[in-house]
C-alpha cells in the first residue's frame, strides 16, 4: 500500500545531546528522519501479514490493540546517513513504546516452518541518494526478533502520531532505528533476504570477515548532555559549578549493558557513577563526574564500554567519544 506522502514534512529534525537530559524523552525532543518525507495521516491504515504462512491475514489498528500489550522503554538511534556511515551524528532518544508482540501478530498467520525472515514494509516512498523506491523495505531475522519487536500503536503512553509513524510501526529494541519500519503496511514471512535500496544496497557495513552485513544491533555509544559544546561554564549557564569543579553528565547505551564510561577532562580520566540497566530491552543508562576546571578552554570525552567488551573509539567512526569544547571564564583566561 502506498501512502501520500506530504513535501511540506520533508525536513528532518535533528536535536542536540544538550536536549536530552530526561530518563523518558519528550517526543518534542525526540529526533524526526523520514528518508522520504513524511507520510499523510491514515489512521485505519491495515497491516497484511503474509508470505510463508498458513493464512495471509489483514489487521487494522484495532486488530493489533486487541492483542495482548506490552509496555517496553529502549533507546532509539538513528544510524546515520547510510551514505555516510561513519560519520558521527548522535541521533538518539529513550521513548517507551506500548505494541502488541511481533510473534504474537504473526501468530494469527500461522507462519509456516521454513519461514526464517520477516520482511517489513512501510508505506513510504520516494527517491533517495538518487534511486527511486517504491516502498521502504527492511528484512529482519525471524527468530532474533520474534518476542523482541513490537508492533507498536502508542509511545510515552500516547496514541502513535502520523510523524512518529503511526498509526502503526515496527520497533525493534536493541536495533538501529533503521530496522524499525514506519507506516507498516506488509509483514512478509520468507525463507531469504529481498533485494532492495535499504535491504542489499544500503545500510551494510563490514562484518568480521570483512564481508558486508545489514546493520542491525546497536554500537555501544554515549552522549554528553552537560555541559553543552561551547558553554561558558557557570552557575549562571544552569550547569552546576562550584569549587569542587563541574557536573558532567549524559548517557551511555547499546545493545549490551553498559558497564563502564571513561570522561576525561583534556586527556586526564577522573571517576565515573554509571547507573546500572535496569529493564530488559536496552534502555540507556545515565553517568555523571564532578571534574576540576580551571580558567581556559577545556576538551571534555566521555566512551563506554558494554557487557560484550566493546569500547567506543577515540575517533574516527560513527560510534567515536562525543566530545565538548568548554570555557570557565576567570583571571589568566
Amino acid at each position: 500500500m502506498r501512502a501520500t506522502m506530504d513535501p511540506a514534512t520533508a525536513v528532518r529534525r535533528l536535536v542536540p545531546p544538550e536536549r536530552l537530559a530526561s530518563r523518558v524523552t519528550a517526543l518534542d525532543d525526540a529526533f524526526v528522519i523520514g528518508h522520504f518525507g513524511l507520510a499523510v495521516e491514515e489512521p485505519d491504515r491495515p497491516v497484511v501479514v503474509d508470505g510463508l504462512v498458513a493464512r495471509a491475514v489483514h489487521l487494522t489498528p484495532a486488530d493489533v490493540r486487541a492483542l495482548p500489550a506490552h509496555r517496553v522503554e529502549s533507546v532509539h538511534e538513528c544510524f546515520g546517513n547510510p551514505l555516510e556511515p561513519g560519520v558521527p551524528v548522535r541521533r538518539v532518544a529513550n521513548l517507551v513504546w506500548t505494541g502488541a508482540r511481533l510473534g504474537d501478530v504473526l501468530a494469527l498467520a500461522a507462519p509456516l516452518e521454513e519461514a526464517d525472515s520477516v520482511w517489513a514494509r512501510g508505506a513510504d516512498h520516494g527517491e533517495f541518494g538518487g534511486i527511486a523506491a517504491d516502498d521502504y523495505l527492511k528484512d529482519l531475522p525471524l527468530g532474533e526478533v520474534l518476542d523482541r519487536a513490537l508492533v507498536a500503536y502508542a509511545v510515552n503512553d500516547a496514541p502513535l502520531p502520523t510523524g512518529r509513524g503511526g498509526p502503526l510501526r515496527l520497533v525493534v529494541p536493541g536495533y538501529f532505528g533503521t530496522n524499525s519500519v514506519k507506516w507498516l503496511t506488509r509483514l512478509t514471512l520468507a525463507d531469504r533476504r529481498p533485494e532492495h535500496l535499504f535491504t542489499t544496497r544500503l545500510y551494510l557495513r563490514p562484518g568480521p570477515d570483512g564481508e558486508p552485513v545489514p546493520v542491525r544491533a546497536l554500537d555501544v555509544n554515549c552522549a554528553i548532555t552537560s555541559p553543552a559544546e561551547g558553554a561558558v561554564v557557570a552557575s549562571a549557564d544552569g550547569v552546576v559549578a562550584s569549587a569542587d569543579g563541574v557536573v558532567v553528565t549524559g548517557w551511555a547505551w547499546s545493545v549490551e549493558e553498559v558497564t563502564a564510561v571513561r570522561v576525561t577532562v583534556d586527556g586526564t580520566s577522573t571517576a565515573v557513577d554509571l547507573d546500572p540497566r535496569t529493564t530488559d530491552a536496552p534502555a540507556w543508562q545515565g553517568f555523571r563526574a564532578r571534574v576540576p576546571l580551571g580558567p581556559g578552554e577545556h576538551v571534555i570525552a566521555a566512551s563506554a564500554t558494554d557487557a560484550a567488551g566493546r569500547v567506543q573509539p577515540d575517533a574516527a567512526a560513527r560510534n567515536a567519544a562525543h566530545v565538548v569544547t568548554v570555557r570557565v571564564p576567570g583571571t589568566g583566561y
